[in-house]
């Protein structure tokens, strides 16, 4: 298909900076919901990149998933004449940070401590001296009750 130079330099230019591209199933699309192109342009553009694998293809509920190869890095860089310090979005790595502390933000070494330790030695002493519960035999379970 013959896809215009202007549009076929955007589709790469989005591809190239998200890393992955996402295209609905629609072949009468007027326009693609990221690049201002035909959704047409855009899936068949891609489908030719994925025939020389430099994105590799996903197909989920009507919609394709294109993700771009260290293959196809390679290539975009050179078509759209970019260094070698500029990469998708995808490979930049970022730093997580390390939670301190439960997900409460409580430390489990802090002034609970105290309060847990409380309730552990009371639950080991066992139930109050008042404390006499009465079961009723025969009841539930498809047993009949005994009539007094």
């Amino acid at each position: 298909m013959l896809i215009p130079q202007k549009d076929r330099k955007a589709i790469y230019q989005y591809l190239f900076q998200e890393g992955v591209m996402v295209a609905k199933k629609d072949f009468n699309a007027p326009k693609h919901q990221d690049v201002d192109v035909s959704n047409l342009y855009v899936i068949k553009a891609l489908q030719s990149l994925a025939s020389r694998e430099y994105v590799k293809v996903q197909f989920s509920w009507l919609y394709y998933y294109y993700f771009l190869t260290d293959k196809g890095i390679e290539y975009l860089r050179e078509y759209l004449h970019l260094p070698q310090e500029i990469v998708p979005k995808t490979h930049i790595k970022t730093q997580k940070s390390i939670p301190r502390g439960n997900f409460r933000g409580e430390r489990r070494d802090g002034e609970n401590r105290g309060q847990r330790d409380e309730y552990r030695r009371r639950d080991k002493e066992g139930a109050s001296g008042n404390f006499n519960p009465s079961f009723r035999g025969g009841a539930g379970r498809g047993r009949a009750q005994n009539q007094q």
